[in-house]
Order: C-alpha cells, then sequence, then structure tokens
C-alpha cells in the first residue's frame, strides 16, 4: 500500500529531539532487506519490508464478503437516519458532520432502495482499512508473512467487520485514523516531514464526518511531545498540516460553533451512558474485544515493542498517541471503539513481533499455539457481525453480543404495526394525524416505508431530527411510537391509551420489538412551546 508522496527524506537526524535521532531513510524500498525476524544492529530502525499481494487478496476477500451479504437482513436505524438527513442536507448535523448523509443522499439517487448499493462504499473502505494496517506492518519491518498475518488479523476484527458492513460514521473513521497513522509512521521512519500534510489531509476529511479525528491529533501530539522528535511541533510542513485540517473542517466547525456545539451535548448523553456501547466499564471492556480475543496478547505485544525495543525507537510517539487517546476515551466516558483503529496499529506491530516469536525456538509448539486459537477466538467474529444466520432464527446471544444487528431486523414490520393503529382510528381523525417517534431510526422507518402503507409523516425530537421540522399547529392526534414512559406524554397531551404493540414478527430483543404505541389527543400546549425545550432529547 504505496501512497504517492516523497522517497527520500531528510539526512540523519533532520528531526531529532533533544534525545534521539531520526534514522537515515533507505533511498531504494524495496532493495535486499533484513527479515522481520532478524533484528537490525542496535541503534537501526528495520527496513521497509517486501511488497506483497497477500494483503490484496485478503483485502479483496474481504470487501466481497461484505458486498455478499450486505443485502441481508435490512437497513441499520442509523442507516435510516442518514437517508432521512440526506434530504435535509446542512454543512453540519447536532451528532455529525455532512459527508455520511450526503454520501447517502448521492447512493440513495444513484439506486434508490438499493441496500447493497448503500452498503458498498463501507465494504471497500474496509478492505482500504485492511491494506492499510498491513501497510504500516511493513513500514515496521515486516515481511511476507508478517504482513499477511496483520492483514488477516485486520480482516477478521470486530471494527472492520461490523463498520464494513453499515454504511456508518464508523467506518470513515476508521479509514481516516489508519491512514493518518500510516503517513505518521512513514514521517517518523523517513524523517520527511512532508507526509504530514497526508495528515493533515486525512483528519481534515474525516472531521467532515465527525470531530473524532481531532481525538487522534490530540493523541499524536501528547505522544510527540512525551517520545519526541519534538522538533516536529515547530515543523513548517507540519504547521501547514494543521492549517489543511482546519481548512477542510471549518464547514463543520463553523456550523457547530454557530448551533452551540451541539457534539458536545451528545457526548454528555454518551458519558451518561444513553447509548449504545457508552460507560466507562463497557468501554474497559470493549478493548479486549473489539479486534478479537485473540489479537489482545498481539496487540499488547506491538505496545510494548513500540514502546520499548531501541529499534523502533522513532516510534514511541504512535505508542504512547494510543494510551493518551484511551485515557481520555476512559475518563471522559466516550464509546469504546473510539480507539479501536489506534488497536489495529497497534496489533499491526504485534504482528511483526508474533511471527518473529514462531520463528523461533519449537517451531511446532510456537505455531500450533497461534492456529490453536483462531477457531475459538478469531472465527466467532464473523458469526457475531455479519449477517450469516437466518434473521428468525437469531440467537439471543448475537444480539447481546452485537447490538447493532439486533437493529437491522424487522424495519417494514414495524411500519406494519403503526399502519395498524393508523387504519383504526376514525376516519375524521385519520386524515390530520401525526406520528412522533422516540429515536431517529423510527422515524426513518415510517419515511422509508411509510408511502408503502399510507402512513402519515413521522416527526422525532432525536438528535437532528428536531431540526427537520416540527408537527403542524393543529396536529392534535399523534400516534406516539417507542415512549416507554406513557407519564411524559401525559404532559404533553391531555389524553393517551395504549392502541397496540410493535411486532416485528421475529423473537428479537431490539430498542423496538414489542414497544408500546399510543394514540395520543388534545395538545396541552402548542408545538412552537414544547418542541425546542421538552421533544428535544440527543443521545
Amino acid at each position: 500500500m504505496e501512497a504517492a508522496g516523497p522517497r527520500h527524506g531528510h539526512p540523519r537526524g533532520h528531526l531529532a529531539g533533544h534525545h534521539e535521532r531520526v534514522s537515515e531513510p533507505a533511498t531504494d524500498i524495496d532493495r535486499p532487506h533484513r527479515s522481520a525476524q532478524s533484528p537490525p544492529p542496535p541503534g537501526r530502525q528495520p527496513e521497509p519490508g517486501t511488497r506483497t499481494r497477500g494483503p490484496w487478496l485478503v483485502a479483496a476477500a474481504t470487501s466481497a464478503t461484505l458486498l455478499l451479504l450486505a443485502g441481508r437482513y435490512g437497513y441499520h436505524r442509523d442507516e435510516l437516519y442518514f437517508l432521512l438527513a440526506g434530504r435535509h442536507l446542512d454543512w453540519g448535523y447536532v451528532d455529525q458532520g455532512p459527508l455520511v448523509p450526503a454520501l447517502a443522499r448521492l447512493l440513495d439517487t444513484i439506486a434508490p432502495g438499493n441496500l447493497v448499493v448503500l452498503r458498498t462504499p463501507s465494504a471497500l473502505l474496509a478492505g482500504g482499512a485492511v491494506l492499510l494496517v498491513a501497510a504500516i506492518a511493513r513500514e515496521l519491518g515486516a515481511g511476507r508473512g508478517a504482513q499477511l498475518v496483520a492483514a488477516v488479523l485486520a480482516a477478521l476484527s470486530g471494527i472492520v467487520l461490523a463498520s464494513g458492513h453499515l454504511l456508518s460514521t464508523t467506518t470513515v473513521d476508521l479509514l481516516v485514523w489508519l491512514l493518518a497513522a500510516w503517513c505518521a509512521v512513514r514521517l517518523l521512519r523517513t524523517g520527511d516531514s512532508r507526509w504530514a500534510l497526508g495528515i493533515g489531509l486525512a483528519l481534515g476529511v474525516g472531521m467532515l464526518s465527525k470531530l473524532l479525528p481531532a481525538l487522534l491529533a490530540v493523541g499524536l501530539i501528547v505522544g510527540v511531545l512525551i517520545a519526541g522528535p519534538r522538533r516536529l511541533l515547530r515543523d513548517r510542513w507540519v504547521l501547514a498540516a494543521a492549517g489543511v485540517t482546519v481548512l477542510l473542517a471549518a464547514p463543520n466547525l463553523i456550523w457547530q460553533a454557530s448551533h452551540g456545539f451541539p457534539q458536545l451535548g451528545v457526548a454528555a448523553s454518551i458519558s451518561g451512558g444513553d447509548s449504545s456501547y457508552s460507560g466507562r466499564l463497557d468501554a474497559f471492556t470493549l478493548q479486549f474485544v473489539i479486534i478479537s480475543p485473540y489479537a489482545v496478547p498481539i496487540w499488547i505485544a506491538g505496545l510494548v515493542a513500540l514502546l520499548r525495543r531501541p529499534a523502533w525507537r522513532a516510534y514511541r510517539a504512535v505508542g504512547w498517541a494510543w494510551l493518551v487517546v484511551v485515557g481520555i476515551v476512559l475518563v471522559a466516558g466516550g464509546k469504546g471503539y473510539y480507539d479501536a483503529p489506534l488497536l489495529l496499529v497497534l496489533t499491526a506491530a504485534g504482528a511483526v513481533v508474533t511471527v518473529a516469536w514462531a520463528s523461533r525456538g519449537s517451531l511446532w509448539w510456537r505455531r500450533g499455539l497461534l492456529a490453536l486459537g483462531v477457531v475459538p477466538f478469531l472465527l466467532p467474529n464473523v458469526v457475531l457481525l455479519l449477517p450469516v444466520l437466518p434473521a428468525d432464527r437469531l440467537p439471543g446471544f448475537v444480539v447481546d453480543v452485537n447490538y447493532d444487528a439486533g437493529e437491522t431486523i424487522g424495519w417494514p414490520a414495524f411500519a406494519d404495526s403503526l399502519a395498524a393503529v393508523h387504519n383504526g382510528l376514525p376516519p375524521e381523525e385519520r386524515s390530520r394525524a401525526v406520528i412522533l417517534t422516540a429515536n431517529y431510526g423510527e422515524a426513518g422507518a415510517v419515511a422509508r416505508y411509510g408511502p408503502d402503507r399510507a402512513l402519515p409523516r413521522a416527526y422525532s425530537g432525536h438528535n437532528s431530527m428536531v431540526d427537520f421540522g416540527r408537527p403542524p399547529a393543529d396536529a392534535d392526534v399523534v400516534i406516539a411510537v417507542g415512549w416507554e414512559r406513557p407519564d411524559q406524554l401525559s404532559t404533553w397531551f391531555e389524553q393517551c391509551i395504549l392502541a397496540g404493540r410493535v411486532d416485528q414478527r421475529v423473537e428479537v430483543d431490539n430498542d423496538e420489538n414489542g414497544g408500546p404505541i399510543h394514540v395520543c389527543r388534545g395538545l396541552r400546549r402548542p408545538w412552537a412551546q414544547i418542541w425546542d425545550t421538552e421533544v428535544r432529547h440527543t443521545g
């Protein structure tokens, strides 16, 4: 995985800190080199490994598998939200930037209602992530075997499979972080600070999706402050890269600033545990499963090597970057997958260490030990994170482990449940009724499947849905779905009766199945008074 860019770095020590030196880069990265199993002389970092086709084959297989499975089950609730947000294009939203909603609108315009087309970019980005993990391993001196191991570990990792199956902001984050990390490793190896422009470009584009790439920037800056070379922080190319990031991110940043940085409110809700995969304990636990349990000793070995291996002294800032980022995530109560791309970087480093370990001593015992853990600890990711089992017979443990699987099942039946309640209203009420949903996925499902069932428009106060419009002033007959607390509805309406429950016609434990459907009448106060102050909520 080689991007266009300068091949020759600055003279030895050009970016050195007070206590370290960056070794002179190779002038021909394809010349014969020492293998990953033969450590370089003290003080010299290993040259990049030989290019190999293995990672490309693994990446292609990853993307092909994701595309083959893309049409199974159904839309994820976030995808339904992106499609709805794409109808209200803006430079920012309460919980994200403009990139993914704009992409969703483009893909749905090309092929309306086609789930495979909607998910094709994610499948391709997942393959790109696999290539980047192998490329990072190659930069660290990985031979053909270690690059292949790194690619396979990435391809079967939870974060690549889960994000590659769905259109999501996480898929964009994954590729952005890995691309920035690869450029950072290239910079630290060659000493050529022009690679910082690649970091700035990746982070800037990524911040059009979410502001999370700024967290990676903080991690890398603190890592350089701790481990050097500190002169990078004054380098003109690094400063130019920072300008590129700010320039590209400016539209979203300006929108956020003009709206009072609503993403901070969403972050506060996540920190309070009001979202999936949130909470400090969950975030900590996720570190040990988000790649795979199999990879835990491998990425730990990679972290230790980055921080302690003399030949990798130049890369210590990368190891420190993960420690800084995961520390911020745990302290702030962020979602545990935020730092997952950096875990893949550690896994790439660990693949180099692991293959070298497996090539010494008792080969059959060491390689047998590695092979023994594949089936119980690595392959289960495929079953848990991809739609390979029948939706109508999905074991409960799959949804327990993979919350998102449940949120891709039953949306047409959800709309049917609402249609049954709507059709049961008196004709004079049916014509003026509206739907009020508890979350954006439910509103997106009504927008997607409602027209075929003659359902009225759905409104919601969840995240940016609140800005997409409120019910008409005379809308005093409301079908409210997903509101588990009737007392909340009673503060807005004079009368609310339970009119039915969501029946998705499968046994799946998700946020919608079995949820109450109320019919509410008699608005106590105008929508204009309660919409922004009471109905609005984030999470």
